[in-house]
């Protein structure tokens, strides 16, 4: 799998899914969460009240249509909050594992991501990119290309330096 890092925001680039970082409920919200609820439009939001009345697990993943994103799905991956005690790395793996074999039950091929629970959930950047970027190099996958988009430059920085130990 190509990974691809980029500044660019996550409702603007094109792929057959995006990876949102969403809150347990699924209702949307703040961060990349509401980002992508806002862009795509209220039939995401519809969608997941529809097929998740209960919500989603931390670490585990759901998907709907992607209203007027540029993309085909939402895959919506329940992070680990690290700031209220949630700091088992298994957690933040099972996300990235999750989306991926949703994306390969969805027949997607190109996939942009957010560095899931490294915002408003406070887990340290360095450890949330190495996360991300073993998983999606060791998971067995038919995904060709992630895109991680990384608009804060902390962000950024260390998901280069992820990736940069893990060629």
């Amino acid at each position: 799998m190509e990974i691809v890092l980029s500044t660019a925001d996550i409702t603007t680039v094109p792929a057959d899914a995006i990876v949102n970082a969403a809150h347990h409920a699924l209702r949307g919200g703040g961060g990349v969460d509401g980002a992508i609820h806002r862009a795509g439009g209220p039939a995401i939001l519809a969608e997941c009240i529809s097929k998740y009345p209960d919500g989603v697990p931390t670490g585990q993943a759901g998907w709907t249509s992607a209203g007027n994103l540029p993309a085909s799905y939402v895959i919506h991956v329940v992070g680990p909050n690290y700031l209220a005690g949630q700091r088992d790395p298994e957690l933040l793996e099972s996300c990235y594992r999750n989306a991926l074999r949703i994306a390969d039950e969805l027949g997607v091929r190109e996939l942009t991501l957010p560095a899931v629970s490294a915002g408003i959930y406070g887990w340290p950047a360095q450890s949330a990119a190495e996360i991300a970027v073993q998983t999606l190099s060791r998971t067995p996958t038919t995904v060709a290309k992630a895109t991680f988009c990384l608009v804060e430059p902390r962000l950024y920085k260390a998901f280069t330096k992820a990736a940069a130990a893990g060629e």
